[in-house]
Formats: C-alpha cells, structure tokens, sequence
C-alpha cells in the first residue's frame, strides 16, 4: 500500500483506520524536530519566537535560578516543558467549554507529544549552531516543517492557535490576524528581557543588542512561516488531466483500479470533425501524476493530454473542506 493510501485514503472503509493511526503517529513523531531545534537551538542561544514557544522561554530566561532546589538540571528556572503543559490545558479547557470537545482531541495529542518531547531532549548548554543567525534561519525552518507535518495530518501542537479559535468564536477577527498580533507582541517583549551572556561577550551598544535580539525573532519567525507555508503547499498540490484519446475505456480501468482515483468520463463533440469524442477528466495528487503518464503511454501513445496544476481539492481521497 502507498504512502498516499493512508494520508488520503479512499474507496475503501478499513482505510480509515489507518489513516487516522498514521496521522496520530505522524503529530507524534512529526513534532520531535521541533521540540530538538527548541532544547538544541532556540533556548540555548536565548531566542524569543512567536506563539506559546515563545512565552514559555521568556518565562524560562526570566525565573532562571529562582527555584535551584525544585529545577536544579534547569539552573533554577521553570522548564519549557512544564508551563507548555500547564498553559495548553488552561486553554484546551476553555477551549473545550466554548468551542467544543472535539475541537480538542488532536491537539491534546500534539500537546502531549510536545510536553513529553521538551522533557526527555536535554537542553543543550551551548547551540548545535554557535552562529545565531544562521542558527535562527535554519532552527526556524526546520521548527517550521516539523509543524507543517503536524498540520498535514490535521493536528496542532497548541499554543496561541487555540488561543486564536477561542477569540475568533466570541469575536469576528480572523485566526491569522490573532495569531499575528500575539507573534508581534511576544517577540517584541523581548526587547525587555536581560541580555544573555552570549550576547553581552559581544560588546557594543546594549540597545543595539536588544534590538539584534528582536530581530533575531523576527527572522526566526519568518524562516518557519515559510516553511510551513512551502510544505503545506508541496503536500496539497494536485494536478488535473483531460484526456482525449480512443482507447478512453481502457485508460479509464487502468487509472480507476492503479492509481485508485475515481474517473469521470465527459461527452465532448470535435468541432473541425463534428464527431462526438470521449473526454477523460481525472484529478490525482502531484506525486501520481508521473504514474498517469506512464499508464497513457502504455495504452495510447498518441494520446492529446492536458496537465493543469491545482491548488487545493476538497472530497473523497483528498482534502476536507473545514470551518
């Protein structure tokens, strides 16, 4: 069986199943990479991201060496794993009472593979990537695949997205405007945090280091916009063929039971012949598509085929039109 059977399964009841297991396990190990590039790179250079992250490493940076007896292999301070559960179960309750239940049940599996991920990666004393911007740019994109993988399989890794769904329930504001606003405020807070020692051994202007600290949130935060925005496009691309040929039947079974795809076939009406032809129509995702072509070219070489990439795809085997 395919990869694209269990991510999109279709014309089958027992696909079910599998596809939501694969798509728990995909939230679960989807989202190691992040909590690695968080423990291995955000907090050890003292970067402040955007969203939940982002507000429980300012908690971190700021109550360092307050509780040394209940945190000791923290220095002292209250680890990210902690006020990333605590925060998310505040807010899947609310979210729960207000939105509803079911809202809720893949995010409190992404909460607790990212609660359970921060707890058992040790956070590293020095970054596995000593430069900071590069170490921005290239912790922020992989933070941001490993959080497109979690969203392809329908999940959340909570935060300031359930955050987003509670306003927007109560309030005609879009979750991407709430998310942005929180981004904004929690990077720019960083502006009013002491400076880490890695960036006071620099020297300098200390103003120009706060702002050099923000703008290393900043860049962070765009690297895994990107990211997530470049997966979730590369994912949900489909391609749509038209198919002329005279052999259309015997393209049609061969698509219909290979590739597993429903097929539709037109009436269509040649206008230079005035002779009625038979017109395939056949929408895949972009990784089956190589596999039409070869299927055309084995049955009908002189096949005329139109190839015409879609940008998004809702029904049976595809996407899922949502709220």
């Amino acid at each position: 069986m395919r990869f694209s059977h269990f991510v999109n399964p279709h014309n089958a009841q027992s696909a079910s199943t599998a596809r939501t297991v694969f798509e728990y396990l995909m939230i679960i190990f989807g989202i190691f990479p992040m909590a690695l590039m968080v423990n291995w790179v955000l907090l050890p250079h003292a970067f402040v991201g955007g969203g939940l992250t982002g507000i429980c490493s300012i908690i971190y940076y700021v109550t360092e060496g307050m509780f040394p007896s209940l945190f000791a292999e923290y220095n002292g301070a209250i680890p990210v794993w902690l006020t990333t559960f605590v925060f998310n179960a505040i807010l899947l309750v609310i979210a729960g009472l207000t939105v509803g239940w079911r809202f809720c049940i893949r995010t409190m599996v992404g909460v607790g593979a990212i609660t359970f991920w921060y707890r058992v990666i040790p956070i590293l004393p020095q970054p596995i990537i000593a430069d900071p911007w590069l170490g921005a740019i290239i912790g922020g994109f992989v933070f941001g695949l490993s959080l497109g993988v979690v969203l392809a399989a329908n999940g959340s890794s909570g935060g300031t997205d359930i955050l987003a769904m509670i306003i927007n329930h109560y309030r005609n504001i879009s979750l991407g405007n709430i998310m942005l606003a929180c981004d904004v405020v929690i990077i720019l807070s960083a502006f009013f945090l002491p400076l880490p020692e890695s960036m006071l051994r620099e020297g300098g202007d200390p103003l120009f280091l706060h702002i050099k600290r923000v703008l290393y949130g900043v860049c962070m935060t765009l690297s895994y916009t990107l990211a997530v925005d470049w997966l979730l496009a590369r994912l949900h691309r489909s391609v749509h063929f038209l198919i002329y040929s005279s052999k259309y039947e015997e393209i049609a079974s061969a698509i219909n039971t290979t590739v597993n795809r429903g097929v539709t076939v037109l009436d269509g009406t040649g206008w230079y012949s005035q002779k009625p032809v038979k017109v395939i129509s056949v929408l895949v995702r972009k990784p089956e598509s190589s596999l039409v072509l070869s299927i055309i070219h084995d049955i009908d070489p002189n096949a005329f085929v139109s190839m015409a990439d879609v940008a998004g795809v809702f029904g049976a085997g595809f996407d899922t039109i949502k709220k």
